[in-house]
């Protein structure tokens, strides 16, 4: 909080110059003034040019004890080292004061004291403090904390408004720390006195936000300790962490500490993150916080309890219309409710009105934080839980008719609670391709393989396995980026896909799930098996008449002659392709099959007429290609784009330049998790590492590159990969080395057919074998 605390440290500045100050640092519940406060205070302590009084307002002060805090503040003072030249002071010119903390009295002091200030008053006790603090600030300044002035008795507000309106005012600064939401629910006199002073300009408010997702982020840094090398990786947890707090400072410290104390937040390889497979709403609520909440609940009247409960099955934004459905009650008496509450500042603000389309004007509200939202959540049982999730599922599909999709996440979520899993699985699809569309690719498998989940409990029929059909060719090119385009996981998917297609028969689907076994097979290097795959897409293509069809199809064709070794065959389907390919029309391409077809198509181009010699016409296509993802905006599709850069200046020893695509890659691979692309990236920085002199360290990460290519499932395009390789190796002088690569690179061609890096396998292991030779 270095704005705030840059503003004390001012504030103090214009006390020190004797300027009178009176500070109010407020907040929601838990927002983080004490530490604040205490971290201010500690910096000043830590100079020794000032001292600090601090004292704490408690809930169960009751209206006779005056000055408690104030009182706490100045035993604290007298007691500290050095503390007996305070004393004398009081004793001199704040006896009325001394008097009430007899722990610092003899029993004889105690009594002739007593007897002195027989009858004494109000007024004579404010008079004598601030005479007191005058004194004690010529010598030395003093900071003055009163914390939680929202329970503070109203005798310490008469010292504070009398401190803030003296016109020869001491070397003191007073901060008190209060909570809004408290002092409106009690009808505190603490607003009223804040608001006169302010109007007059004798007092100053430190109004404390939440913490943004880089302070949670710098907060992280520093809690766990983290290496410059993972602090990258904090970021999805700060984000997730912001969410689930709403940058509360309490929330926050105390959510870290229970994660690490249950091992739900781990250190992998130096990298923070949330155990794998927990999901946000599973990361639970602390005890401390829950019994926080918890009483703040309780103290809320039996309505405004049911409204809040109602309110938390909606979600933590809510309309009044799905609250009032699932209560059964009007909209206007639930409205007024949550009017009431937001009006204190409990647990709910006001975003605004809004309209359904059906029509529906219902105005939306938000709770304060999720934490909020979660425990409310949790009091309900879990029978109505149903039965309100059920209500709400149907007020909400009904208000937004047609356009129900845009609130599929929601809708899914109701009905899934709501045991409607018919619904629920229909709207987890849409769900996920609206995810798949925004490029939110974790959120989609989330959505996709829930509706696969939710599906098993429906009665087997050709509906259902209509339905399935759509979720597994939604989640095959989620898999293929999440997992990478060789995993198992692609190939169970798609394959079952494709048993469905025969089970429904003729259907629009069939061809998306061939290309995805298509692009499974080819990466695997099954050559042969994806050759008649995309000669089968081809022919469904030319049967249908279908531009986009067509342009799939002789992309895949475009690919896997290229890596058979048949560049002119290549050429012919790369450049129909890029006749076929509009970008207006085919933009959503890229989010149907996993990446851009246009991309691929000059890419492939860009490859070919480079062998050819015809340089600047690769250069030209290579950024057409780059231009043409960007404008597409499709994580995948970029990632291709910066590799098919790569490779085109490896291709031309252009060391700088495959410097910066490779880690144009390397960043966008590791932002979206992309390890295929990130495979791809780390084998030729390794590259770029040996034509550096860096060669040990060059080769160790083409060998960490390559070992990470295979486990995605990856088996094409090695050959090129051991061909780096091997030339690393002969830039090192580990000439054997090299031309073992180069063998095993060669027994690949023989094996599986890929042919295109054939002939610069042969070159290098002549050029190894001269240098070994000599």
């Amino acid at each position: 909080r270095d704005a705030e605390l840059a503003q004390l440290h001012e504030l103090l500045e214009k006390a020190l110059r004797g300027e009178r100050q009176v500070v109010f640092v407020t907040g929601e519940p838990g927002i983080g003034k004490t530490t604040l406060v205490e971290a201010f205070v500690d910096q000043m302590m830590a100079q020794g040019q000032l001292v600090c009084a601090r004292g704490q307002c408690l809930e169960h002060y009751g209206a006779g004890e005056a000055y408690l805090p104030v009182l706490e503040a100045l035993s604290r003072l007298c007691r500290a080292q050095g503390g007996e030249v305070y004393t004398a002071l009081l004793h001199q010119y704040a006896p009325t004061w001394l008097v009430q903390m007899p722990w610092l009295l003899t029993a004889s002091e105690r009594e002739a004291l007593q007897r002195q200030l027989f009858g004494m008053t109000r007024e004579r006790m404010l008079r004598e403090m601030a005479e007191a603090l005058r004194v004690l600030t010529i010598r030395t300044p003093l900071i003055l904390v009163l914390e939680d002035l929202h329970w503070s008795d109203y005798s310490t507000l008469d010292l504070l408004t009398s401190l803030a309106r003296r016109q020869e005012a001491p070397r003191l600064l007073v901060i008190g720390t209060y909570r809004p939401v408290d002092v409106i629910i009690s009808e505190h006199p603490l607003k009223a006195i804040k608001q006169e002073l302010q109007m007059h300009g004798q007092c100053t408010e430190v109004a404390l936000n939440s913490l943004s997702e880089e302070a949670v982020s710098e907060y992280l840094t520093l809690r766990l300790a983290a290496r410059a090398t993972s602090r990258s990786s904090l970021r999805g947890l700060a984000h997730t962490l912001r969410r689930r707090t709403d940058g509360n400072p309490l929330f926050l410290t105390t959510v870290v500490d229970d994660l690490t104390a249950r091992g739900i937040l781990v250190q992998q390889q130096e990298h923070w993150k949330l155990k794998a497979g927990i999901a946000e709403e599973e990361l639970g609520v602390p005890e401390g916080v829950r019994q926080m909440i918890e009483r703040q609940v309780e103290r809320l009247s039996p309505e405004e309890q049911q409204v809040l409960e109602v309110a938390s099955v909606v979600g933590v934004k809510f309309s009044t219309a799905a609250a009032a459905a699932a209560l059964e009650r009007e909209e206007a008496w639930l409205e007024e409710c949550c009017e009431q509450l937001a009006r204190r500042g409990q647990f709910v603000y006001a975003r605004g009105l809004e309209e359904w389309p059906d029509g529906t004007l219902t105005m939306q509200y938000e709770f304060l934080h999720t934490l909020y939202q979660s425990v409310v959540y949790e009091r309900i049982g879990v029978a109505r839980r149903m039965r309100l999730h059920q209500r709400i599922g149907e007020r909400e599909e009904q208000g937004y008719g047609e356009r129900a999709g845009e609130r599929a996440a929601e809708l899914a979520r109701h009905f899934e609670q709501g045991r409607d899993y018919r619904r629920a699985v229909r709207y987890r699809r849409q769900a996920g391709d609206k995810a798949v569309q925004r490029c939110a690719i974790q959120e989609a498998l989330d959505h996709l393989t829930r509706g696969l989940t939710f599906l098993q409990s429906l009665p087997e029929s050709r509906e259902r396995a209509q339905e399935e059909l759509f979720l597994q060719a939604a989640l095959g090119p989620v898999l293929m980026a999440v997992k990478g385009y060789a995993a198992p996981e692609v190939e169970q998917v798609y394959a079952r896909a494709r048993e469905l297609c025969r089970q429904v028969g003729e259907t629009p689907q069939l061809f998306p799930v061939l290309w995805g076994l298509f692009a499974f097979e080819a990466v695997r290097a099954n050559f042969h098996h994806a050759r008649e795959l995309a000669e089968r897409l081809l022919q469904l293509a030319q049967r249908l008449q279908d531009p986009a069809l067509l342009l799939m199809s002789h992309e895949a064709l475009a690919q896997i002659t290229y890596l058979q070794g048949e560049p002119a065959r290549a050429q012919e389907h790369a450049a129909q392709g890029c006749r076929l390919y509009d970008l207006q029309a085919h933009r959503s391409l890229a989010f149907l099959y996993g990446e851009d077809p246009g991309v691929v198509c000059v890419g492939v181009e860009s490859w070919i007429v480079a062998c050819l010699g015809y340089h600047d016409q690769a250069l030209k296509s290579v950024h057409n290609a780059l231009s043409l993802a960007r404008e597409v905006d499709h994580p995948l599709s970029l990632a291709q784009a910066f590799l098919i850069a790569a490779k085109l200046h490896q291709h031309r020893r252009e060391v700088d330049a495959v410097h910066q695509w490779t880690e144009e890659a390397i960043t966008l691979a590791s932002k979206e998790e992309l390890p295929f692309f990130l495979a791809v990236g780390t084998i030729l920085r390794g590259w770029v590492l040996s034509e550096q002199g860096r060669s040990e360290e060059g080769i160790a990460q083409m060998r960490q590159g390559m070992a990470a290519y295979r486990a995605t499932g990856a088996e094409s395009e090695q050959t090129h990969h051991l061909a780096l390789l091997a030339h690393a190796y002969g830039k090192a002088g580990q000439i054997q080395e090299g031309l073992d690569v180069v063998d095993e690179a060669l027994a690949l061609v023989q094996r599986n057919g890929e042919r295109y890096c054939e002939a610069e396998l042969y070159r290098l292991k002549g050029e190894l074998t001269l240098q070994k030779a000599g």
